[in-house]
């Protein structure tokens, strides 16, 4: 069964610096995609970066020359967010999908974590 488990969400002031983590199991199969998205309340979930099963990566406008998505061999998925405005505050999601191309459509991944919180202070 696959499962993924983010943490590193917290409260900073805007300026600050936050790294999401997602640990992902359950599963063997290589050639896979994996996305952050989030979600404000009131409003639709976004894809906020995404890394293909070549290691291509993608960004929303918002978050581009902000924000950096990783991933290591053990299966983790890492966002690093630097320069954090208050409208990045979201609970954030980490989502995988089995397929080489993917992008940071939602509907495109079928797998997702419970979320952690980001809150950015003005």
């Amino acid at each position: 069964q696959v499962q993924l488990v983010e943490s590193g969400g917290g409260s900073v002031q805007a300026g600050g610096s936050l790294r999401l983590s997602c640990a992902a199991s359950g599963y063997t199969y290589s050639r896979i995609c994996m996305g952050w998205f989030r979600q404000a309340p009131g409003k639709e979930r976004e894809g906020v970066a995404a890394i293909d099963s070549f290691g291509y990566t993608f960004y929303a406008d918002s978050v581009k020359g902000r924000f950096t998505i990783s991933k290591d061999n053990a299966k983790n998925l890492y966002l690093q967010m630097n320069s954090l405005k208050p409208e990045d505050t979201a609970m954030y999601y980490c989502a995988t999908v089995f397929a080489r191309y993917c992008g940071l459509g939602a509907p495109e991944y079928n797998y997702w974590g419970q979320g952690t919180q980001v809150t950015v202070s003005s």
